[in-house]
């Protein structure tokens, strides 16, 4: 008997047995059945609950395969920069939130793009001492890649002029070799390190919040990344089991490890995979390079305002761990931005994986992660090799200007998707939040239009790279699912699968492109249960 019904709707199943569904019968947390109103209705009994879908356009629950949903909780909690349009908007925002807070606690942020801004300029140690000094305070560009912070922040974390550069991460100095406040990739980590841990009460309210802001989005399914360093690994990794403990996980979640604690997984006999419906262990997360705003991804040629980035993990560090993760039935997750680090990152999954024999069968895929830029004799090497381009979409509107400024026509090979797919890619659509917004439709109309949301520009961005509406629905459901090794369970609406789904207030098929970003959802149901109706 079916807990649920949803009938009058026009179901996108993405499973060629049912094509022309428009109701779907639910029960125990899996869909029971697939079909016409009148043969799924029929299965109704006194208990079962059914609702008309007026029509409403239905897909499967929505994965987000590239997320920081742990820092993201967090994030929400402190001051948001994502739509200052100056540094002046920034300073203010900073002094307000000191204004409010204890003497000599933190002041942190996330979100800031100065390319946005006119002029573009980063903020500097001077620019917060004015509105903060007696707060440490940091503040986050939108990439994490780069922060900023003031005085006393660098002063308690030790950093002076004296101070060398780490490993991986560079501290910025000004004319006289003192450190200005801007540091990037590692270097962030220096002060990171000297940061007050929140509360554990305060990281499950957090991760609990963001849980019901998610479900809002469709999204009903999350690829949690670690950030450079691993600091955040064990933290989130403890959150999302106390939570699975307490049954308030209202996500499929894909947990990704340190790339640091390889040794120990192995050691352990730890396997991607490992968990349940709702919390599963993913693959090690490392990084080949940086990002293209703070120019520290790695490029074959140099960026047009000069330098060409920098590797961060060495790549016969890389390669070691790749083998050793792939032998013992651990995927691995690395983040590649530039075209060199893409390139070299290939040469290596060509060559370890051609000589591992007797590896461990993997639960989901090797993957690059972003694939940003590419030289285009290199795009049709990863779907050979098996491997997951795990993309977001909404960057490539977001750093049109940025990506013209800093490569010129080299962008035509930059967010390639078109290419990738042709070429036998399997795509994964995520969204890389906090850095950008986790609303998916945002993120499917960036992939059909390469247009910002004005339109511009006109006819698109490198137009030959887009993608149907359909192919940035598979990316966001079965790719997401074949990435994680779930495809079995997730990613169309199936008899048998899990009971995920979403209903929206416009069939996205049929209108204009550029309207998709405007798609509400009505309802997502996640397990069998509504967890969201904004009609109610």
């Amino acid at each position: 008997m079916p807990n649920l019904i949803l009938y009058h709707g026009k179901l996108h199943t993405q499973d060629a047995d049912y094509p022309d569904a428009t109701a779907i019968a639910l029960r125990d947390g899996r869909i029971l059945a697939v079909g016409r109103d009148s043969e799924i209705r029929a299965l109704a009994k006194t208990d079962t609950e059914e609702i008309d879908l007026e029509g409403r356009r239905v897909l499967p629950g929505l994965t987000d395969s590239h997320i920081h949903f742990y820092d993201w909780s967090l994030f929400l909690e402190r001051i948001q920069l994502d739509d200052v349009a100056s540094l002046a908007e920034v300073q203010e925002l900073v002094y307000k939130t000191a204004k409010m807070t204890g003497p000599g606690e933190w002041v942190i942020g996330q979100g800031w793009n100065e390319e946005s801004w006119d002029p573009p300029k980063m903020p500097t140690r001077s620019d917060l001492d004015a509105v903060a000094p007696d707060h440490p305070v940091i503040i986050w560009r939108k990439d994490l890649h780069l922060a900023s912070v003031n005085s006393l922040a660098l002063k308690l974390a030790n950093i002076s002029g004296a101070t060398p550069d780490p490993d991986m991460g560079v501290i910025e100095r000004d004319e006289f070799g003192n450190p200005n406040g801007i540091l990037k990739e590692l270097a962030i980590n220096l002060v990171r390190d000297i940061m007050p841990q929140p509360s554990e009460m305060l990281i499950d309210n957090a991760m609990k919040n963001a849980m019901m802001k998610i479900h809002q989005l469709g999204i009903t399914g999350v690829h949690d990344m670690r950030i450079m360093g691993g600091e955040d690994g064990p933290p989130a990794l403890h959150t999302w089991q106390r939570l699975r403990d307490t049954d308030e996980v209202r996500l499929r979640a894909l947990v990704m490890l340190p790339g640091e604690l390889l040794d120990q997984a192995v050691s352990l006999g730890l396997q991607s995979g490992l968990g349940d419906e709702f919390l599963r262990i993913g693959g090690i997360k490392l990084f080949s390079d940086g990002a293209t705003g703070a120019r520290t991804s790695w490029m074959l040629e140099p960026f047009a305002d000069g330098g060409s980035g920098m590797p961060l993990t060495p790549m016969q560090e890389i390669a070691e761990k790749i083998a050793k993760a792939d032998q013992a039935g651990i995927t691995a997750t690395i983040h590649s931005i530039g075209d060199r680090a893409n390139r070299e990152l290939l040469d290596v999954f060509s060559e370890v994986l051609g000589k591992n024999e007797n590896r461990t069968s993997l639960h989901g895929r090797h993957r690059i992660e972003h694939v940003q830029h590419s030289h285009p004799d290199d795009l049709g090497r990863l779907g050979p090799l098996d491997l997951v381009a795990s993309v977001q979409p909404l960057h490539l509107v977001e750093d049109i200007s940025m990506v013209d400024k800093a490569i010129g026509d080299r962008g035509q090979w930059t967010y390639a998707f078109r290419d990738l797919l042709d070429a036998g890619t399997i795509l994964a659509f995520g969204s890389d939040c906090p850095v950008s917004s986790p609303n998916p439709f945002l993120g499917i109309q960036a992939a059909v239009t390469r247009q910002r949301a004005d339109g511009t520009p006109e006819g698109g961005w490198y137009p030959s790279q887009r993608l149907t509406v359909e192919e940035a629905v598979y990316g966001y459901t079965m790719g997401a699912a074949i990435a994680a090794g779930v495809e079995n369970d997730q990613g169309s609406l199936t008899p048998g699968k899990l009971a995920d789904l979403i209903v929206l207030d416009q069939d996205i098929f049929s209108i204009p492109p550029l309207e998709i970003a405007k798609t509400q959802v009505d309802k997502t149901v996640f397990n069998g249960d509504v967890v969201f109706d904004r009609l109610s």
